[in-house]
């Protein structure tokens, strides 16, 4: 569970990222950043946990320097916030291999990606909120937002019919 969710959120902050870049015009840079997508997902295949943190770094710097550029401040953000949420489950995996045979390793799971996805979501939320107060809300942000929103539901919803059993 944690491994789709930590590959979602590669998926999400490289393609955040790449798209903000790509918009704005920069191609050689949005090259760059799939390069380093590509890079970190096969880093995950091979459990070199460390390259997240570099990742988390580069994206970051990424992100700061679309915004002195003047890129769109959404894609920017987006970029970040997952790099963020993939760089804490990597982390979160890392622990879980640790854990003794008598913990609730699921429980755990389950719990983390809870308090993971509403705090993902509650950020962006906030971040649709300056841009819609900003008048800077495009289609493409809004289609990103219903598809993060579905699966944060999606994965709500399935939290709670697992507590209720």
């Amino acid at each position: 569970m944690t491994s789709i969710a930590l590959f979602v959120s590669m998926f999400l902050s490289v393609g955040s990222m790449y798209w903000g870049y790509f918009h704005a015009g920069f191609e050689l840079a949005s090259r760059w950043i799939l390069f380093i997508g590509i890079f970190w997902i096969f880093s995950q295949w091979r459990h070199w946990n460390w390259v997240s943190s570099f990742v988390l770094f580069g994206f970051v710097i990424f992100s700061a320097a679309g915004l002195i550029f003047g890129f769109d401040f959404s894609w920017m953000m987006a970029g970040s916030v997952f790099a963020l949420v993939a760089w804490d489950l990597t982390d979160f995996r890392r622990r879980l291999r640790f854990s003794a045979i008598d913990d609730d390793t699921l429980g755990m799971e389950r719990r983390h990606l809870a308090r993971l996805t509403l705090l993902t979501l509650i950020g962006l939320t906030l971040v649709s909120l300056a841009l819609f107060l900003q008048i800077k809300f495009t289609f493409e942000w809004g289609v990103f937002l219903v598809i993060v929103a579905v699966f944060g539901l999606v994965q709500l919803i399935g939290w709670f019919r697992r507590q209720i059993k």
